[in-house]
């Protein structure tokens, strides 16, 4: 089954994502979208295929809810930002193995 549609959407927020470094509004801004637009992404490619996207759509957005609540609760400058890197780095992990996982399908 094709996968090229979904990938494409992710491989835009993956390169969307990767360029953010600094916590402000704006960028958590970017990081929210790009985590409701995997959210999305992620449960069509589940509903498609359940048995290869299933794991990915229960643990890899399990660990983007905890990096967002962990920067949610952040109390100084200096743990928002390492806070509001973990998030990034934990979307940017489950758009690298979201994407490898549509190309190993093909």
């Amino acid at each position: 089954m094709g996968y090229a549609k979904e990938r494409g959407k992710l491989e835009k927020l993956l390169t969307k994502t990767a360029g953010i470094n600094t916590y402000d509004e704006k960028s958590l801004a970017i990081l929210v979208d790009s985590y409701e637009k995997y959210s999305h992404t992620v449960r069509i490619l589940k509903n498609k295929e359940p048995e290869l996207f299933l794991d990915l759509y229960t643990n890899e957005l399990q660990q983007i809810k905890e990096s967002r609540r962990t920067l949610k609760e952040s109390d100084s400058d200096e743990t928002r930002q390492t806070n509001f890197t973990g998030y990034k780095d934990s979307i940017l992990h489950a758009l690298e193995k979201t994407i490898k996982t549509t190309n190993e399908t093909v």
